[in-house]
């Protein structure tokens, strides 16, 4: 038995030690055995280092000071010694003591610490300002001000499924690709006003010192400036959903210059995209570009053989009562999402273009194929309804 459990124990750390060697470092984000809070590129993201290394020197030095007091009395000062205890009732100076010293601690870590928090808190004087929309699961951003003023996208997980479902090798950013990541310029105060659609979703990005809260129906705003160019990694930290694990934050701060022409370039981009939602598409076109539309957004929960999620996503192959219904019925779920479900509401993420389209897509993919009534669904169908 001792020779199995040795065999077991061997195989096991040989098994870390593998797993260990083969995980890199996380550009802009974790690294591997990482202990300490990270240094960050923003003033908060310093001052927060800062502190945690002070209130840890602090406590140290009391645990030391503490404990060390106690196992010298209880060593040195044992009754097989001959010592007798001493009394400290009603002694002026050792209460007095402890109670000034443990009161001059705590305001000594309290006034940086306060003065940090104030910090956080201060969003004004913002040189641009971007809204930041959570929804299950992914995050949108929109430029309210500044030379990407209009600019607004959608930022999805790009993880490949084969790497979530074991079948091909995890990358250093495993959940961690997006995209579109968002673009801020370097020593620029950013100010984000984070709101939700669904759930509670949470913005944070460790080297900025930033987690902020982004409740539906409510308006929460934080800010960063970023003092060194480069790509950052957060993730959502709130508990949203299933796929909570899947809306990552990338954020890519770029010099003045590379930031001026990168807005440019989105609101060319932009403007080439615009598609007119009064088109008549052909049943190709719409079925090719829903293909794409449901891969971003769909596939996640409804799979890509559009199996579903027994007991938690319905399948869409083969479903009587929306894919194969008439198109209202299906047209309304995507708009409104599906009241005591996950399902959620597409109306302010998709166009009347990417709606029809992955509409059109479901009912001609896989069995869907040929039956049900409406097979083409054009963008007005959807406008009229929005």
């Amino acid at each position: 038995m001792k020779m199995v459990r040795g065999l077991l124990g061997l195989i096991a750390l040989s098994w870390v030690a593998v797993a260990t060697a083969n995980v890199q470092d996380v550009p802009g984000g974790p690294a591997v055995d990482q202990l300490n809070v990270t240094p960050g590129v923003t003033p908060i993201a310093h001052d927060i280092h800062a502190l945690h290394w002070m209130i840890l020197i602090v406590c140290t030095v009391i645990f030391i000071g503490v404990f060390g007091t106690m196992l010298y009395s209880i060593v040195m000062h044992r009754k097989s010694r001959g010592h007798k205890a001493a009394k400290f009732e009603e002694n002026l100076s050792v209460e007095l003591t402890w109670t000034i010293v443990p009161f001059l601690i705590i305001v000594a870590m309290a006034i940086p610490a306060s003065r940090t928090v104030v910090a956080m808190k201060d969003t004004t004087g913002a040189d641009l300002t971007i809204k930041a929309t959570g929804y299950q699961w992914k995050w949108g951003y929109e430029y309210l001000d500044g030379p990407a003023a209009g600019v607004h996208f959608l930022s999805n997980l790009t993880t490949p499924q084969d790497q979530i479902n074991g079948l091909a090798p995890k990358t250093d950013t495993y959940l961690l690709d997006v995209d579109r990541p968002l673009v801020v310029p370097v020593n620029r105060k950013v100010r984000v006003v984070l709101t939700a659609t669904d759930v509670i979703h949470s913005w944070m990005v460790p080297y900025f010192g930033v987690k902020q809260d982004a409740v539906p129906g409510y308006l929460r705003d934080t800010w960063f400036r970023a003092d060194k160019p480069g790509t950052y990694r957060g993730q959502c930290a709130e508990l949203c959903g299933k796929n909570h694990a899947y809306m990552p934050i990338v954020v890519e701060v770029k010099s003045a210059e590379d930031y001026a022409q990168w807005a440019q370039q989105q609101k060319l981009a932009m403007a080439a995209a615009t598609e007119d939602p009064n088109k008549v598409w052909t049943k190709d076109e719409l079925i090719a570009k829903g293909k794409e539309v449901f891969a971003t957004n769909c596939v996640a929960c409804h799979q890509a053989n559009g199996q579903g999620i027994p007991g938690t996503f319905p399948a869409l192959n083969g479903s009587t009562k929306f894919v194969l219904a008439p198109m209202k019925g299906q047209i309304l779920t995507e708009l409104n999402g599906h009241p005591g479900t996950a399902m959620a509401a597409f109306r302010d993420q998709l166009s009347d273009v990417q709606l029809a389209s992955v509409i059109t897509y479901t009912r001609n993919a896989w069995d869907n194929a040929g039956k049900g009534p409406d097979p083409v669904v054009q963008p007005a169908d959807v406008k009229a309804l929005r």
